[in-house]
């Protein structure tokens, strides 16, 4: 694929969403960008949140580790399921009793002033991290289709795909992100079942040969019993459902789009179909990676160093010119579903949480400060993408997980004291208690094998996270500080 058919699709592509975000823009208001007026049909948003969810990771990643791991990410998709159930019924009506912006002043009504700048603060360490490692996916394979044949550094196009995603958000925020993430969603979900049909044509493989293929092949591989191993079932399962609640009911970026909902009922609404989605879309992505190793297999080509290379290589390097633009339409919609709205959701939070800004304030003074902040974000996302090229050797879904693990931890543990108990605690201890837990954590993953006979830990880090922040709090509890709440 020529880098001038790389570079016409992607500006036809970016067209489409400024066009978008003119369209969404007009009439905006500060409302629109925080809360989109409360007035996103439920099914928009329960089909964007889908792109949102599965970003850029699951449409390269997820394929890329199923020649590391096999199935047994599935694992982990089928906790999801619970955790969906959790955020549907425990965390959301509380968000729509108290007609919450950002999430993290529940925090400061539960327990104080410290509490709440805690809570925000690791949703924005969490956010960052998270959102530079789905970015990085997008910018490397521009790279390669793209940048590299004209001797581009990688960090130019870090920075250019940046600010395409500052050019269509800055105005109208989340308003313009339903519908944008509406549209991507179609084009990741359309673009990997399209690449499945082309490479089971070439392969000369029916429906039914095509399903007996992944079913067979040693990569499919979905259930682990080994109790000491990371990715054993019971492991991944648990682990699934809490990193489901702490990734999309405790975070301000996905919680953030069910908040524009008319109504509680809506909202709900959107979370029974966006779970009910969730499981096949994941495993229509974990059959598209069995392919990819058996196509490479049979046509005799090298693996990559980074699983995370395989599903562009193949796609830009061997697959027809077609096939090439639907996998650079579905990569481009995968990655900016998830970056786009996350750049809004650092936006909400520190305007709201950090600032003290009213959302629904439309000074000229507010608005300047605003995109102020958006740019800052922005600025920082590319340094991290940055640290992230110089230092990671996992693959990105793995690196957002164990991250997630460290940086989620402590969100888990509040907001289960919060609402699962009636204590107060010492409001001021909270951001010690909240950065001391993941520290342990780090030590008792590094060690764990010679302290607990050789058990490794996996993605159930976060719970005992969360669980080492709850302890923290409860010993604290009890103080002469009341708790506002």
């Amino acid at each position: 694929m020529t880098p001038l058919i790389v570079f016409s699709v992607i500006a036809s592509y970016f067209a489409v969403l400024i066009l978008i975000s003119y369209l969404t823009s007009r009439k905006a208001d500060a409302s629109s960008f925080f809360t989109g007026n409360k007035k996103s049909p439920w099914f928009l948003v329960a089909f964007g949140m889908i792109g949102a969810s599965l970003s850029g990771v699951t449409f390269i990643s997820v394929p890329g580790e199923v020649g590391n791991s096999e199935f047994k990410y599935f694992q982990m998709v089928l906790g999801y399921l619970v955790g969906y159930f959790v955020i549907a019924n425990v965390l959301l009506p509380l968000y729509y009793k108290l007609n919450l912006v950002s999430i993290y002043s529940y925090l400061e009504k539960r327990f104080g002033f410290w509490s709440y700048k805690t809570g925000a603060f690791f949703f924005l360490i969490s956010r960052v991290i998270g959102a530079s490692f789905r970015l990085f996916l997008v910018a490397g394979v521009l790279q390669i289709g793209f940048f590299d044949a004209f001797g581009i550094p990688f960090w130019v196009t870090v920075l250019s795909t940046i600010s395409l995603i500052w050019v269509y958000t800055f105005r109208a925020g989340i308003k313009t992100i339903v519908w944008t993430d509406t549209l991507q969603t179609f084009f990741m979900l359309a673009s990997a079942a399209i690449s499945i049909y082309l490479i089971a044509n070439q392969l000369n493989l029916s429906i039914s040969g095509t399903v007996k293929v992944i079913a067979e092949s040693p990569l499919s591989g979905l259930f682990e019993w080994d109790w000491r191993v990371g990715n054993n079932f019971y492991k991944q399962f648990i682990a699934g459902a809490f990193i489901a609640i702490v990734m999309t009911g405790l975070d301000q970026d996905m919680m953030q789009k069910n908040l524009t909902c008319r109504s509680l009922k809506d909202a709900k609404k959107n979370m029974l179909w966006f779970s009910i989605t969730l499981v096949p879309v994941n495993l229509l992505f974990l059959s598209l990676g069995v392919l990819l190793y058996v196509y490479a297999n049979h046509f005799g080509i090298a693996l990559p160093n980074r699983s995370d290379e395989l599903y562009p290589m193949l796609a830009l390097n061997n697959f027809s010119i077609f096939a090439g633009i639907i996998f650079l339409l579905g990569i481009t919609a995968a990655a900016f579903s998830s970056a786009d709205s996350a750049l809004t959701a650092l936006t909400t939070s520190f305007v709201v949480d950090f600032l003290g800004i009213n959302p629904s304030n439309n000074s000229k003074k507010i608005k300047t400060k605003k995109n102020i902040v958006h740019a800052g974000f922005s600025f920082l996302i590319f340094l991290v993408i940055l640290l992230f090229d110089s230092f990671n050797d996992d693959s990105v879904v793995t690196a957002v997980f164990k991250i997630a693990a460290y940086t989620y931890g402590p969100l888990l543990g509040l907001f289960a004291f919060g609402i699962f108990t009636k204590i107060k605690t010492l409001d001021t201890a909270v951001p010690i208690i909240a950065l001391l837990s993941p520290i342990l954590c780090f030590f008792l993953n590094k060690f764990s094998v010679d302290l607990l006979l050789g058990y490794k830990f996996g993605f159930e880090l976060l719970i005992v996270n969360g669980l080492i922040t709850f302890i923290g709090l409860l010993l604290f509890s009890g103080h002469k500080e009341k708790a506002k709440g």
